[in-house]
């Protein structure tokens, strides 16, 4: 047998294809749980499309040796040898009955790593998106480092998916606009891992996030395409109405008058067939409806809009939420020609973001407030300096 460690370059290029999600499909995980090395090796030269001579080069093994262990004719018992077959297919060391201390430290990590992912939700909805921010990079930090040495185990990657979903969410919250493709980049790595789950549900999900946070980002025509996908593959109708209000927005950013029209119609038709959250409830599709309004041209539209009455709040809306509306409504208060009334609801708008840690809405203010209200805008720009100097340090 030869027991080299197998670093050639078919080995290192094979290394590198297990990079991949293979193993966390339904089918290999339930390959792994037959705890067979046999098993494993089989379903992996099929999935890879490798020969026995060249998993031998990958593990340094000879293809004799690996037909004897695929057929059970030989067995690896002692941990060293099992360990770097572990590593070099890219399988938790223990599906080969090899444990260590770090076996119970990693299993802590998934207990309590549902726990900060969901905790750091409710952080960021509540106005403390730093905070979310804050407890959600260590546990990122740790799985990415984990899924890097090959670990592929399913609840890791399903962890890993709604970990990175949720830190750039929050740092949508906390990044001034031209550092927002970062917030875009950790929900597209989501969607990476997402693909390896049959999972409409979580799909859809990651496709709504990371669409709406290239619309951020400024990547209007990729987040209607996200979102569009989204909403298409939507499983429930409580799925799919909470893509719609962030598709409306895209698409009105876009100026596509239509599918802003077509799918706010169809986010109010449905508004009552579903439980009402933060971004589904009559108050937010009041701001986006305005918004859009602006931003597809229909100015006199905007204004009357503008000048009805808000509904009454039905849930209890996440703080952000406030400071959008009173920006929204600032801006269609200055196309009415009333300064004053601007005025006081940016002013609002720029004390409630300074405190909420806001630097994307404090930019809105000033895009609103340029050349219009000159001591907003510098209010705007003192509060977003302060922001900038807090992020650097």
């Amino acid at each position: 047998m030869d027991t080299t460690t197998g670093a050639g370059p078919l080995a290192l290029r094979r290394s590198a294809r297990l990079l991949s999600w293979h193993w966390a499909t339904p089918e290999a995980q339930a390959i792994l749980a037959t705890r067979s090395l046999a098993a494993i090796l089989r379903y992996h030269r099929r999935v890879h499309g490798t020969s026995q001579l060249e998993t031998g080069e990958l593990l340094g093994y000879d293809k004799t040796y690996v037909s004897a262990l695929e057929l059970g004719k030989r067995h690896l018992n002692d941990v060293g040898s099992l360990r770097h077959v572990a590593e070099r297919l890219a399988v938790p060391a223990h599906v080969l009955g090899v444990t260590d201390p770090a076996d119970a430290d990693h299993r802590a990590m998934l207990q309590f790593g549902a726990s900060t992912v969901r905790l750091a939700e409710v952080a960021r909805q509540c106005g403390h998106a730093a905070d979310a921010v804050a407890e959600l990079w260590p546990l990122v930090a740790r799985l990415e480092a984990r899924a890097r040495h090959g670990s592929t185990e399913r609840d890791v990657l399903r962890l890993l998916a709604h970990a990175r979903l949720s830190l750039g969410t929050a740092l949508g919250n906390v990044l001034p606009e031209e550092r927002l493709a970062t917030a875009a980049h950790w929900t597209a790595k989501s969607l990476n891992v997402v693909r390896a789950f049959d999972d409409p549900a979580l799909t859809t999900t990651a496709l709504r996030m990371h669409g709406n946070e290239l619309r951020k980002a400024g990547l209007l025509g990729a987040a209607v395409d996200r979102l569009t996908q989204a909403a298409a593959i939507a499983p429930t109708t409580q799925d799919r109405v909470a893509v719609l209000p962030l598709l409306a927005r895209a698409a009105g950013a876009l100026g596509h008058t239509t599918l802003f029209d077509h799918t706010l119609r169809d986010a109010y038709r449905l508004l009552d067939t579903v439980e009402h959250t933060s971004l589904v409830n009559p108050t937010a599709l009041y701001e986006i409806r305005l918004r859009g309004l602006i931003s597809t041209g229909r100015t006199r539209d905007a204004i009357r809009h503008a000048e009805s009455a808000p509904p009454a709040p039905t849930i209890a809306v996440a703080p952000q939420w406030r400071v959008i509306e009173l920006i929204t409504t600032g801006r269609a208060r200055l196309l009415a020609g009333d300064k004053d009334g601007a005025a006081h609801l940016l002013a609002t708008a720029v004390h409630e973001a300074r405190a909420q840690r806001l630097p994307h809405q404090l930019q809105r203010v000033q895009r609103t407030s340029h050349h219009a209200l000159a001591d907003t805008h510098e209010a705007a720009t003192h509060a977003l300096d302060r922001l900038r100097t807090e992020i650097a340090a």
